[in-house]
């Protein structure tokens, strides 16, 4: 009864949500242990869902408004509960190698499906289609007026995306349709367009790169090199500086230990002039969807994490880790504080989920 009504009012409240802008494989080694800083909540604004495309009321912070960084002392939340900072990581992977065959189905009664309608906008803003296309036609006009030796010689990508904790890789098969990577795999060569999908679970990458095959054929994981799988810690990527053109992150920003270190890598592995986009849980700007989110999700998620998946403590830490999490409006002052320009977040279904995004300057 719950989740109908949720299924039902969650349309009606999307309509109300917000746009708020300030400007200022092969599965590789995981890599090495991490230092971590110090954390402190930030009061939550007050957010009005009366218009659509609400800029913020919110005055920009002033030289001496100082964030807190994320971690505070020896320990961290795990849900609700607190635990050492060293403990929070292995505790993480234990949740999702536990629900790693089922998280796609467990995704879609979460959100009541609506985790495809959320990924499918966060595709739409990156705009990857049209890129695609333009970058395939000016790619095959380079190739025609090369030699073949030439074109082989010149092996860098035209456009490169690394989608951070997308271990099945629901989002970067979305990227991998949208440019058409099937169909270019059905040519030599290597594809202009990549797209690598980065996990700290090595569980949940075999089931991505299982579905990868399925779903597209062996070619364009082993011949185009379009799609690949690779080992990594959020907060220490194993990439070099500046080797990417979009980062993205959907439902995985919240269960790192230190978000600010997270947020830096990323800012290190975006090329000059790369893009951030992060699609993540947040605080539901309407109070009665609220009240009813809150319902649905902490007496009718865990039990169908139980039902149908037989583990009904991981899908109660997930409920909890999205209470936890950043504000809006904190996670806007966090990428800042991490170099990020032009940063601003699109509230979805009410507040329900957003999407932050920034650019690195060039």
């Amino acid at each position: 009864m719950v989740a109908a009504s949720l299924r039902s009012t969650i349309p009606k409240c999307a309509a109300a949500a917000q746009r708020s802008r300030r400007t200022s494989s092969s599965i590789a080694p995981l890599s090495s242990p991490l230092h971590f800083n110090s954390l402190e909540n930030r009061r939550r604004r007050d957010f009005s869902a009366a218009t659509n495309d609400a800029p913020s009321s919110r005055p920009p912070p002033s030289p001496t408004d100082t964030l807190p960084s994320y971690l505070s002392g020896p320990t961290t939340h795990f849900g609700f509960a607190s635990v050492s900072v060293t403990e929070k990581e292995s505790k993480v992977r234990r949740v999702f190698e536990n629900v790693a065959e089922n998280y796609d189905v467990m995704n879609d009664f979460m959100s009541a499906g609506l985790h495809r309608y959320w990924k499918d906008e966060l595709l739409k803003m990156t705009g990857a289609a049209p890129m695609a296309k333009a970058l395939r036609r000016r790619a095959s006009l380079r190739r025609a007026a090369q030699s073949d030796d030439a074109a082989r010689e010149n092996d860098v990508p035209s456009f490169s995306v690394l989608d951070v904790a997308g271990g099945t890789g629901d989002v970067a098969f979305r990227f991998a349709d949208a440019a058409g990577c099937r169909e270019r795999a059905k040519s030599s060569g290597t594809d202009e367009i990549r797209v690598t999908v980065c996990d700290i679970n090595r569980e949940m990458l075999r089931v991505g790169e299982a579905r990868a095959r399925r779903r597209f054929g062996a070619a364009v994981l082993d011949e185009s090199r379009a799609l690949k799988f690779v080992e990594g810690n959020a907060q220490c990527l194993p990439f070099d500086d500046d080797s990417f053109d979009l980062y993205t992150i959907a439902f995985g920003l919240r269960n790192v230990t230190d978000v600010d270190m997270a947020l830096r890598d990323a800012y290190r592995v975006l090329k000059p002039g790369g893009r951030f986009l992060c699609l993540e849980f947040s605080h539901v700007t309407n109070l009665p969807l609220a009240k009813l989110y809150d319902l649905y999700s902490f007496n009718v998620i865990p039990q169908l994490g139980q039902m149908v998946a037989n583990d009904r403590e991981s899908y109660q830490y997930l409920v909890e880790s999205i209470r936890k999490f950043c504000t809006q409006e904190e996670l806007v002052s966090r990428l800042e504080a991490a170099g990020f320009e032009r940063v601003q977040f699109t509230n979805m279904t009410g507040g329900i989920v957003a999407v932050h995004e920034g650019w690195k300057p060039l």
